[in-house]
């Protein structure tokens, strides 16, 4: 009879009281979780935009198109227009040598050369720098022997922000606008709904930790990355 009635006994005030404390928990977690749902675009925009810097060109002495462009040429294109906008009397076409006979450089001339900029200011750049941080130190051994001081970046909008990291380290934070090009392949409003997106972003954050990692290091050699008959002053 006595196990019957401890059985039967209703719950003492505590036990509610603890009953009623997990709903309340169970309640707020609910409510955290639809608030993070209804939130999630606005904030994953906010985040894709955290990548890219867009700072306003100052006259400078040349513009330099990073390498590794897209396949419409978005950077070669935006940096056409500051061109054309007389922002800088020249354009570095930079690019890394992937044969012999041929580099991104290359790639970069031809699509300056198809959106209006003259040969006369295309400064073919091939080089041997095989990330930023070394295209960097190539581009400011090239300033250094032609006398140039000022200079625009031009890059995808995606890598804007480690570029400007790059290169304000590696010149004068004064001589230095980065400027972002528009990429079809990165849209910072809708950057995880398609896979060029998802890998831009991903990739991007990842370049960013070792180029932080990478400019505590001693200055690469940058004899070692232009090649020894550059591309003639304009």
């Amino acid at each position: 009879m006595s196990c019957r009635r401890n059985a039967a006994r209703p719950p003492r005030p505590s036990e509610r009281g603890g009953i009623i404390l997990k709903l309340i928990g169970v309640f707020l977690l609910l409510a955290l979780v639809t608030v993070l749902w209804l939130v999630r675009q606005p904030m994953l925009r906010v985040v894709g935009e955290i990548l890219i810097v867009d700072e306003a060109p100052q006259p400078s002495d040349a513009i330099v198109v990073l390498g590794n462009d897209n396949y419409w040429g978005e950077r070669a294109a935006r940096a056409a227009e500051l061109y054309r906008d007389r922002w800088a009397p020249r354009v570095i076409a930079s690019g890394a040598q992937v044969r012999p006979y041929a580099s991104i450089a290359d790639l970069i001339r031809h699509d300056l050369l198809d959106r209006g900029v003259p040969a006369e200011a295309v400064v073919h750049f091939p080089n041997y720098g095989g990330s930023t941080r070394e295209e960097a130190y190539a581009v400011r051994r090239l300033m250094r022997e032609r006398g140039w001081k000022r200079l625009i970046v031009v890059t995808s909008n995606y890598h804007t922000r480690r570029a400007r990291y790059i290169y304000r380290r590696v010149l004068d934070p004064e001589d230095v606008r980065v400027v972002a090009a528009p990429d079809s392949t990165y849209d910072p409003r809708v950057w995880w709904q398609s896979r060029g997106g998802l890998k831009a972003f991903f990739r991007e954050c990842a370049g960013f930790t070792v180029a932080f990692v990478e400019m505590q290091l001693q200055e690469p050699d940058a004899s070692r990355l232009v090649p020894s008959s550059p591309a003639p002053a304009r």
